[in-house]
């Protein structure tokens, strides 16, 4: 009978049940007593179904011939009573059906079934998770008693009917015979894709390995850029020659946890302003602010980082305002860098050009007003720097990061739609004689007049209070508006009081003509002393020195640009002297980011 078995499960499930059954009838015929209730011609019906099952389950090639008189020998005993009746195996198989009203579908319902019983957990996931074990009617197990064949084949055929059960129900949404003829056509239809898709792949890879094992740094990243610049002023009074020169900067950036960055920045140059008037820097172009000579300086060392939802940024040489808060002049603004204006006053407000050095700035959200005027920023931030006698490194008196020049900053940023974001902004500075009120925290001036960045000329220490507002409107992906004012209300320490404004507004047309093209028309007031009392007499403005420019920049590719522009300054240094006529400043600029 053990050979009929494992024939049958060669075969096939059915077959096997099949085999079961019929073997469990054959043994109980040979001991069960003469008092059968199932007559031998229900036997032998039973069984002929049974052989039927099994014929039509088996395989074409399955040896069907050589079991066939294993299943018929029960057909010989028929004249005995119990003699492996199919109708009470299927009777008790019943009771262990999902749908019975008799079903056990708790352990706990089998009065004789303890917690403590060896075979306990067997049973109960037999019972709970599958459902294919009963008791007998009376609520009992009866686990410690013999077990006929009935039982044996009673409960086997209701766990393969489970098992049947979860088999259909796992594969109903599975892909059909059509399904799978389908993805063959298509995958035969696109194999040369396919294959060239799996060569990209492969190639990729090499090549991702390659970079991997020959990389930098695993922290660092090198940005670099290098501008060449022809420039040449054009006046009554103007005297330059053509100029071409260069500035170049090198920066790495680091990464130690994602989120926070480690700028190490070398720069040279050997480009200077123009003079088109006596001692103004109206005239200066972001290219001139690292004229070294060509030799190679640190002008910049600066870190930042998250704490909470806060943004911290410290820098310990060469920080300007500009690095930490918003200025809302998109476009202009390139970080004096080579692709956005070609002057420090059309790139940003001159109010972020109070100052600078080494310090510290954190910028946090606003919530209170965020359901109003959409994500919000407030930021403060400190930098002290200026000339060699005023230095934050230094620890001299009249020195240091808190006793020399510094300018604290405080403002807040709102962004009232994706379209349109305002800015409030406040500058307290202190500025040791000697000291430009606008100079990156170089104690040279950078952008205005003389007057305005040396209202008590160079005699007397200044305090200043300074006010801004900048706003930026995005009238389409294609236009962008944004303007600026600014007064500094100047003390100029035992000497008098000084007023300075400045304003300026730009149209900027992005993508003019290709993707990653810029065309730029900024114009506004340079600052200018408005107002000078000092004891004994008093300088009021006559002429606001003016400044319109006009550029286009052309990207060749993604790492080289040509920027053509114009800019002209009306009554450069306030006209002062009576003989200042207006300059224009034409410039070529090339600039190369790799």
């Amino acid at each position: 009978m053990s050979k009929i078995l494992w024939k049958s499960l060669l075969v096939s499930p059915a077959v096997l049940g099949a085999a079961l059954v019929a073997s469990a009838g054959a043994i109980a015929a040979e001991s069960a007593p003469a008092t059968s209730q199932v007559s031998e011609l229900a036997a032998v019906e039973s069984l002929q179904s049974v052989e039927a099952v099994a014929s039509q389950s088996a395989a074409p090639e399955a040896p069907v011939a050589e079991a066939a008189p294993s299943f018929a020998e029960p057909t010989t005993l028929a004249q005995a009573a119990d003699a492996g009746s199919l109708s009470q195996i299927n009777t008790y198989s019943l009771e262990g059906r999902a749908d019975d009203a008799g079903q056990v579908t708790s352990v706990s319902q089998l009065s004789d079934v303890q917690p403590t019983d060896w075979a306990f957990q067997a049973l109960q996931s037999l019972v709970e998770r599958y459902g294919c074990i009963a008791g007998y009617p009376d609520g009992t197990y009866r686990g410690n008693r013999a077990m006929t064949r009935y039982e044996f084949a009673a409960g086997l055929n209701a766990c393969l009917d489970r098992v049947n059960e979860l088999i259909a129900a796992g594969t109903a949404d599975l892909a059909t015979r059509e399904d799978l003829a389908t993805l063959q056509r298509l995958q035969e239809e696109f194999a040369a894709e396919l294959a060239t898709l799996r060569g990209r792949v492969d190639s990729l890879e090499a090549r991702t390995a390659e970079l991997e094992a020959n990389q930098f740094s695993t922290t660092t990243k090198l940005n670099g850029e290098a501008i060449f610049a022809l420039t040449d002023s054009f006046g009554d009074n103007d005297d330059n020659e053509i100029v071409f020169g260069n500035r170049v900067r090198l920066a790495l950036e680091s990464s130690f946890t994602g989120r926070d960055k480690l700028v190490t920045r070398l720069a040279a140059g050997n480009l200077s302003p123009l003079p088109v008037a006596f001692g103004t820097p109206e005239s200066t172009q972001t290219f001139n602010l690292s004229d070294s000579d060509n030799d190679i300086v640190l002008d910049w060392l600066s870190y930042t980082f998250p704490f909470g939802n806060s943004r911290v940024y410290v820098a310990a040489t060469g920080g300007i305002h500009s690095d930490y808060a918003p200025t809302l002049n998109p476009y202009f603004e390139d970080y004096d860098g080579g692709n956005g204006a070609l002057s420090t006053f059309a790139s940003e407000s001159p109010i972020y050009r109070i100052g600078g050095g080494a310090g510290a700035a954190v910028s946090f959200g606003f919530s209170p007003l965020e359901s109003i005027l959409g994500p919000s920023t407030v930021t403060l931030g400190y930098l002290a720097g200026g000339l060699s006698t005023s230095d934050p490194a230094s620890p001299e008196e009249k020195n240091g990061l808190f006793n020399g020049d510094y300018a604290a900053l405080a403002q807040a940023n709102f962004n009232v739609s994706d379209r349109f974001g305002l800015g409030l902004t406040y500058v307290h500075g202190y500025h040791t004689s000697g000291s430009a009120i606008f100079d990156l925290g170089s104690g040279n001036g950078v952008v205005g007049s003389t007057l305005a960045n040396f209202p008590s000329l160079g005699t007397s220490p200044t305090v200043t209070n300074s006010y801004g507002v900048e706003a930026a409107f995005r009238l389409s992906d294609r236009v962008s508006v944004s303007g600026y004012g600014a007064y500094t209300d100047a003390k100029l320490v035992e000497a008098g009081d000084a007023e300075i404004w400045t304003y300026g507004l730009g149209v900027a047309f992005p993508d003019l003509g290709k993707e990653g093209n810029l065309l730029g028309i900024f114009a506004g007031a340079q600052p200018y002393a408005g107002l000078i009392e000092v004891p004994g007499s008093d300088y009021r403005n006559q002429e606001v020195p003016f400044h319109v420019e006009a550029f286009y920049k052309y990207q060749l590719n993604d790492n080289i640009s040509i920027t053509p522009g114009v800019i002209w300054l009306t009554s450069p240094n306030e006209d002062i002297f009576g003989s200042d006529s207006d300059a224009v400043i034409g410039t070529l600029r090339t600039t190369f980011k790799f």
